[in-house]
């Protein structure tokens, strides 16, 4: 058996969801460490700086690290795999809500493989009660006037409300 097996976690998080906290808990029980990339991803435009992304994860993890460094989070700009094998990690972490996501992290899986083969990409499903949660709806909805906070934490509900004030303001 092979120890200290590092795993990446990448994603925008614009915002960070329950169902990202519930495959980031998940994949911690399976590895030694894991490194939430936070892309800088500026081609989404996202509500939230990526300094701001990454300081709501950490917030967020802070319950679950208990002191330790099991789980940290660091923002990256570059290619996936690079920044993959700059934290020595052996695996890749991928979240599938639908079909569609299937689709698109099979090819992204493929790529990957063919630039860093060492890299195996792990594919986790989503639980049942966050398959249909999305950052992208969450703030659509959250635009809109509706209830978000059964789909996102109470800190990250706070954050998201001053940001969808400051839009409705400007």
């Amino acid at each position: 058996m092979v120890d200290n097996i590092i795993a990446v976690y990448p994603g925008t998080f614009d915002p960070v969801t329950n169902g990202h906290l519930d495959i980031i808990q998940r994949a911690a029980s399976m590895f030694d460490r894991l490194v939430i990339g936070v892309a800088k991803n500026v081609g989404k435009k996202p509500l939230f700086s990526h300094s701001e992304r990454i300081e709501m994860l950490e917030d967020e993890l802070s319950t679950f690290n208990n002191g330790s460094r099991k789980i940290v989070v660091e923002g990256f700009d570059s290619l996936l795999v690079n920044f993959a094998n700059a934290q020595g990690a052996k695996v890749i972490i991928r979240g599938l809500r639908a079909v569609s996501d299937f689709d698109y992290e099979f090819q992204m899986a493929s790529m990957n493989a063919h630039i860093a083969p060492e890299i195996e990409t792990v594919c986790l499903m989503a639980s049942d009660k966050n398959q249909f949660i999305a950052s992208r709806l969450v703030k659509e909805v959250a635009i809109l006037d509706g209830d978000v906070s059964k789909f996102i934490t109470e800190r990250v509900l706070n954050k998201l409300n001053i940001k969808v004030k400051e839009i409705k303001t400007n």
